[in-house]
């Protein structure tokens, strides 16, 4: 068995030496805005300390490791290992990021998650890398649409899903001043900017909503890469004169119900969009927050409850209609 497992995290390495597929100008991923985030925290801060499951390739960590090897930890291939051992570094006044596939970290060390970090409240960052469909071509195994659900259901544990570089950095600078642990998902390929280095709106734990109207017809609320294409279906909608408002819900938990709540009264629906399981993610947990408050009609945007087919990133979202033109065919479903 744990040939196997080896197996399958050198086929993840391969993976993460292909070209990035990627459409867009931007080239830097999100977990290389992690990286080089750290690595101008812990020049200054000592007590910044990164750990890797035989994955600093993988988590873009390679130039923390080699500029930082005193504050550089790595583990191999023993994700509860991983966890157990930020809990400790925590415990003795360090600041660990513990970086993994997110498929692994969010299920083998799920137990570690939820007593050594959640219940001990040490101060442990989890990052989960090449979250969602990442590896799409390596199957069910290796993907992690099970994450926001398991993650979010621990007490005390935190979880977010940047939508890109800038956002990520403005997320990794503010984790690096709290002293609670957190859930960070983040994917494998660069996604095109959202915002820029000079005008990123950010705020802890309160989601951004990109709207330039007063009153929408309709609010799509999305997370992670799925941000994006929200952004896209919202500027064709608005062609056709559909008015939509984008809420980027990067705080997945806690989440900003005061954001879904004043958006409520103006709006005819909602349309949730996540790269994550149709249960107990995103659309599950807006849609207990407008049940309970204003009721208004909810669709969620989310992969299937079955084994997803393999493929790159982009095929798979265009296979579920997890794309531009899929948000704005749903949207219009709302309005009907």
């Amino acid at each position: 068995m744990r040939n196997l497992s080896e197996t399958m995290h050198k086929l993840s390495e391969i993976m993460h030496q292909l070209p990035e597929m990627t459409a867009t100008g931007n080239k830097i991923p999100n977990r290389q805005a992690i990286c080089d985030t750290l690595m101008e925290a812990a020049g200054e801060d000592r007590s910044v300390v990164a750990l890797c499951s035989d994955s600093r390739g993988s988590a873009s960590m390679t130039p923390f490791f080699n500029a930082f090897p005193k504050q550089s930890i790595e583990v191999g291939i023993a994700e509860q290992n991983l966890v157990s051992i930020s809990a400790g570094l925590a415990k003795c006044g360090k600041k660990p990021y513990a970086f993994s596939p997110a498929c692994f970290l969010s299920t083998r060390s799920y137990e570690q998650a939820k007593i050594d970090c959640a219940y001990s409240d040490t101060n442990v960052k989890l990052i989960g890398i090449s979250g969602g469909v990442s590896y799409g071509a390596l199957g069910m195994s290796h993907h992690s649409a099970q994450d926001i659900a398991a993650l979010s259901a621990i007490p005390n544990m935190r979880v977010y899903l940047p939508s890109d570089r800038h956002q990520t950095k403005k997320l990794i600078q503010a984790l690096l001043k709290d002293q609670k642990c957190a859930y960070v998902r983040v994917g494998r390929n660069p996604v095109e900017d959202i915002y820029s280095e000079t005008d990123c709106p950010f705020e802890m734990n309160k989601a951004t909503v990109l709207s330039d109207t007063a009153s929408p017809d309709v609010a799509i609320i999305a997370c992670g890469e799925m941000v994006r294409p929200a952004i896209e279906a919202a500027k064709a909608l608005k062609a056709e004169g559909i008015s939509a408002c984008v809420v980027d819900m990067y705080c997945v938990k806690p989440l900003d119900t005061e954001a879904i709540l004043t958006l409520a009264p103006l709006v005819k629906g909602f349309v949730t969009v996540e790269e994550h399981a149709p249960f107990g993610g995103l659309g599950s947990m807006v849609s207990q927050v407008v049940a309970a408050n204003c009721p208004k009609r909810v669709i969620n945007m989310a992969l299937p409850d079955a084994p997803v087919v393999t493929g790159t990133s982009k095929e798979v979202f265009d296979t579920y209609g997890l794309n531009a033109q899929g948000i704005r065919e749903t949207v219009k479903r709302i309005l009907q």
